[in-house]
């Protein structure tokens, strides 16, 4: 796979492309689903089989990041002694995590290609299932119907119909939301508070039942990174948390069990000096319909004609601290995976900006909040694609 365009001068920074179809975030529930034997589910990732499977995601513990705070995090780091990660997928954020979770197919087919991104004439916030960028929530879900905007069946549907029990615990605000109707549906939701409950809802729903796969999330150790930065104090301290949890389920999981750990993406932190912003430059503006993604990725929707000139405009500006792209340069590298379906093309920037070292382009006006954030993710680096994979049977 290309890593550029032939018109972009080669890239010198560390890149890490997907590894779709072999070791990526989207084989995962079909790997374990095989392992339960639900039928047309292939155990790409070779996870051991089990009756009962909890499949908890980590929200943000980057491969790296878990590797380099060991004394923080000993139960996890034993389990990952030996093991070699996988990579999460482009882009290397929530949303699109999420859904190649609960569809088990990369984001070319499932369709939810980001943080944010056009469906139509409406630049979608996957994550609130609003309209992005307007400073207040514009809820989408009756214009925008989940279940339209990523019809797929997911891996609970085809966990459901081969007769295994199937539950999703994740915080009760995410109950109805757009992403979990988009990605999660299908499973009994479990709606919970705090660490206590989401260890109490993993083991009430493994042992009351003797064929289940269970979804867990867990977000705060993102939360931490993206507001004092990936290793600091308070995401060290959240991590060690997170550590003694999951050793808890372990150690309380009924037979025939397995925990499988695994995270959407890692992080990078940056500095004030990293950004470039776009509110400011109005060379980047040039030409710009509308602006998706996030400080890590952009999706730049270029006016009719006009998207030559705005491949330019931004190579000129990055330089080679990004990757830029027109859409069907990063469709053909397999940055979305080895199909990309009709629908979700347009989804996609008419240019994709991955960004490269430790750049973020910024909205300083329109996204403050995303903005200030000292971690940041989403593109091809290994410190945000490279993710660990850890299974605990008993």
């Amino acid at each position: 796979m290309e890593l550029q365009s032939p018109h972009q001068s080669p890239v010198q920074l560390p890149v890490q492309l997907p590894r779709y179809g072999t070791a990526a975030l989207a084989d995962v529930a079909p790997s374990l689903l095989a392992g339960m034997g639900v039928p047309g589910m292939t155990n790409r990732l070779g996870l051991p089989a089990a009756r009962r499977v909890c499949l908890l995601l980590v929200d943000g513990l980057g491969w790296e990041l878990l590797r380099a705070h060991p004394e923080d995090a000993p139960f996890l780091s034993g389990l990952a002694s030996g093991r070699e990660p996988i990579t999460s997928g482009f882009p290397s954020t929530t949303a699109a995590g999420l859904a190649a979770v609960g569809t088990g197919v990369p984001p070319g087919e499932h369709g939810v290609v980001g943080y944010s991104f056009a469906v139509g004439d409406e630049l979608l916030n996957a994550l609130s299932w609003g309209r992005h960028g307007v400073g207040h929530l514009v809820d989408l879900r009756s214009q925008l119907v989940p279940e339209e905007v990523q019809p797929l069946p997911t891996m609970f549907d085809a966990a459901a119909a081969a007769g295994v029990a199937v539950r999703a615990v994740s915080p009760s605000p995410y109950r109805d939301s757009g992403l979990t109707r988009a990605v999660l549906r299908g499973a009994d939701f479990g709606g919970v508070h705090a660490l206590g409950d989401l260890v109490s809802g993993i083991l009430t729903a493994l042992r009351g039942h003797d064929r289940i796969f269970c979804y867990a999330y867990h977000g705060d150790v993102d939360l931490l990174g993206h507001m004092y930065g990936p290793g600091s104090d308070p995401w060290r301290y959240q991590l060690g948390f997170v550590d003694r949890l999951a050793a808890l389920v372990a150690r309380s999981l009924p037979e025939s069990s397995a925990l499988v750990v695994t995270a959407d993406h890692g992080m990078v932190g940056v500095t004030e000096g990293d950004h470039v912003d776009y509110d400011s430059l109005p060379d980047l503006r040039a030409g710009v319909r509308m602006l998706g993604g996030e400080p890590r990725v952009r999706y730049v929707y270029a006016e009719p004609d006009a998207t030559g000139d705005v491949v330019d405009a931004w190579r000129g500006i990055l330089g080679d601290r990004a990757l830029v792209l027109r859409r069907d340069e990063a469709i053909e590298a397999g940055w979305f995976g080895p199909k990309v379906a009709d629908q979700v093309r347009d989804r996609i920037g008419d240019v994709v900006v991955a960004a490269l070292g430790n750049l973020v382009v910024t909205r300083s006006k329109v996204e403050p909040r995303l903005s200030r954030m000292v971690g940041q993710h989403g593109s091809l680096t290994p410190s945000e694609q490279l993710i660990p994979l850890l299974p605990y049977t008993t």
